[in-house]
């Protein structure tokens, strides 16, 4: 395959580029390209012509096929005029008249037993007159279809010789299409004493299709129309046919199967001719249908003629096929002869496109000469392509010479000012980094301040607060015990915000962890934390989703993370504007199989932070927020930093953010502060 689409490359290169292919192929193409419109039309109408023929010829066969069969219903009444008028009948038909009911039948028996001396499969006496409508139609010979009931009456086998069963059907079609002859019996004195109803039977009558067949097909060598095939047709049950039931073995015969629902349409509904191609029973064939009709001018049945579409087309495609081979053949050979007259003119054109291919590639080449007369153009031309080579070579050896100087002189005079500027860009690189440095200094420096002296503000009232409430507990004495609940709240409250407070005068003293560090399961933490912040957003809009799935253990200093968890949900529900849901989610921390520990996740459907934000959110005092300080984002990584946690965040500026802290199932000492972003 790699080679196949090198080969059709290299082709299509040659084609674009050279010469000698692209004249060949604007002098051939109109030539080609006339041949094939040519061949197309001749094609195309060879094929209307052939089909039209087609259809005209198996027209015909249909037509001659009619004429057959309107020849064998004369030939069948002359056979039943013959037997009216015949002595052996007549005698026979006087002595019934004279004698009794046992007269007629006998007479009746010897009518119906010479059918097979007139070559019908019926004959029959009729003495009653309820045949007579049949006969004022003015038609002796007709197509008529008949029950089993009615066949039973013409002939005692009748019935059961008509019997076809139906393919791919469940039943038995008993009525029988006949061609009948009706013709009255007059006696000695002309008048009317009964009628002679003899015919054929047409179901299963495989002999009367084979014969007609082979009259309008009598050739069996002709590769465009083989040998075709006729059927007749009750309603649009093929009661006789010589259509074979497997079209290429030639197998078997396909009575018991219908028409096509298109050709059933059109001539059994709207009784009109079908001459076009049709699906016969399991192939294509080219067909001719008509109506059969009664004596009362009603459609019965069809007669059919055609033969199988695919051997007409096999032939004409080999021919066609021969044709446009032989064709292409000649286009080939005759391109191979202007290729080899027109080589002595693309040889040196070639010549001259590979010199000038080399001359691009950096080679010091030149054409020289091609073999051709002095004044032949291309030989010119290749002396004159020289001419400017060498001149173009002397041009640029003076070129290359004048830029030498030109760059030592350049290199001279700007050797200074490059050392110049480099050593002022260390300078410059140098002092931003010190800027950066003062900078996070003294907002630390700040920090530290504003924390200490917050810290000891909030401890003076939560002394007095918790002085007052040891009080009134001492003053109610036993009463006490009805709002004991309410008591230890208030104490654990005050205990919390003295280890808060103790934390943050920790933070300012540039100190490590001071509290106690101890193991916890981080879920009974969150729930606190999720238990404070509902209890401080009842008047919010806010759902709480949560979904504890951590097992794993954490060294952790309780106060420190429930401070973190609160101020990060704090920060979701500010986001949100109040509104929306809080999502708290926490997990084991898994690093290549290897517990590390825990993460705890809190996502927001706020408003989300810009991507020029999101490195700037840990650093102390920046703040979106009017009313906010900016700092708690900064203490709680501080916070985390110093037992190896970090707070990582996820945000789409208009969705929403996920803030994300990792607790280190073992705390490390001494590890920096890694603020990362997802």
């Amino acid at each position: 395959m790699p080679n196949r689409i090198h080969f059709i490359a290299k082709w299509r290169y040659r084609f674009k580029t050279m010469v000698r292919y692209r004249l060949m192929f604007l002098t051939s193409a109109p030539i080609i390209f006339t041949l094939i419109a040519l061949i197309g039309i001749t094609i195309y109408w060879s094929i209307h012509y052939t089909w039209q023929s087609a259809l005209v010829d198996v027209s015909e066969r249909l037509g001659v096929a009619n004429n057959s069969i309107v020849l064998l219903q004369q030939k069948q009444a002359n056979h039943v005029k013959a037997f009216a008028e015949s002595y052996d009948f007549r005698t026979r038909l006087a002595q019934a008249q004279l004698t009794d009911m046992q007269g007629d039948q006998a007479l009746q028996q010897w009518v119906s037993e010479q059918k097979n001396r007139y070559n019908l499969d019926f004959l029959y006496l009729h003495r009653d007159e309820d045949i007579s409508h049949q006969v004022l139609t003015g038609k002796e010979s007709f197509f008529d279809v008949l029950s089993a009931q009615e066949l039973n009456k013409l002939d005692k086998n009748l019935a059961k010789r008509a019997q076809v069963p139906v393919l791919d059907e469940r039943k038995v079609e008993q009525r029988g299409l006949v061609s009948r002859t009706i013709i009255p019996v007059r006696d000695n004195n002309y008048k009317i004493v009964g009628f002679l109803d003899g015919g054929l039977l047409l179901n299963n009558s495989t002999v009367l299709v084979d014969q007609i067949r082979d009259l309008i097909y009598p050739s069996t060598h002709d590769s465009l129309r083989p040998v075709g095939t006729l059927t007749l047709f009750l309603d649009n049950l093929r009661v006789s046919t010589n259509v074979p039931l497997d079209s290429d073995q030639r197998e078997g015969r396909a009575i018991g199967t219908r028409v096509s629902e298109e050709v059933d349409f059109a001539v059994l509904n709207q009784s009109e001719q079908w001459v076009d191609k049709a699906f016969v029973y399991d192939a294509w064939y080219i067909t001719a249908y008509e109506p059969i009709k009664d004596q009362h001018d009603q459609v019965i049945g069809m007669l059919y003629t055609g033969y199988l579409i695919w051997p007409f087309l096999k032939a004409y495609m080999t021919n066609i096929a021969e044709v446009s081979i032989t064709t292409l053949i000649l286009l080939l050979i005759s391109g191979v002869f202007v290729y080899r007259g027109s080589r002595d003119l693309f040889n040196p054109i070639e010549h001259i496109h590979r010199v000038v291919k080399m001359i691009q590639m950096g080679k010091d080449t030149r054409i020289g000469p091609l073999g051709l007369d002095e004044e032949h153009e291309l030989a010119q031309l290749a002396k004159q392509f020289d001419n400017m080579l060498d001149l173009l070579r002397q041009q640029k050896s003076e070129l290359e010479q004048a830029a030498i100087q030109l760059e030592a002189k350049v290199q001279h005079r700007t050797a200074s000012l490059e050392e110049k500027t480099s050593e002022l860009e260390l300078h410059i690189q140098l002092l931003n980094q010190t800027r950066d440095k003062l900078v996070i200094h003294e907002k630390l420096s700040a920090l530290g301040e504003l924390t200490a002296g917050i810290a000891h503000e909030i401890n003076n009232p939560s002394a007095v607060i918790l002085g007052n409430v040891e009080l009134i507990q001492f003053e109610l004495g036993e009463d006490s015990d009805r709002v004991k609940d309410e008591l230890e709240a208030i104490h654990a409250q005050i205990d919390r915000i003295r280890n808060i407070t103790r934390s943050l005068l920790q933070y300012s003293r540039q100190g490590g962890v001071q509290d106690e560090i101890t193991w916890q399961h981080v879920n009974p933490i969150i729930e606190e934390s999720i238990t404070l912040v509902k209890t401080g957003s009842k008047k919010r809009d806010v759902e709480f989703v949560s979904s504890l799935k951590a097992h794993t253990s954490v060294e952790v200093n309780r106060h420190q993370l429930l401070q973190i968890l609160v101020n990060l949900q704090m920060n979701g529900i500010h986001a949100m504007q109040g509104k929306g849901k809080l999502t708290i989610s926490s997990e084991d921390w898994l690093e290549n199989g290897e517990e590390r520990g825990a993460i705890v996740h809190i996502q927001d459907e706020g408003c989300g932070i810009k991507p020029e934000n999101l490195k700037r959110i840990f650093s102390p005092f920046y703040t979106t927020r009017r009313d906010g300080t900016g700092l708690g984002l900064s203490v709680s990584q501080s916070i985390l930093s110093q037992t190896g946690g970090e707070i990582t965040v996820e945000s789409e500026w208009g969705k929403g953010s996920c803030f994300s802290v990792y607790l280190p199932k073992k705390v490390e000492s001494n590890i920096d502060l890694l603020v990362s972003t997802r």
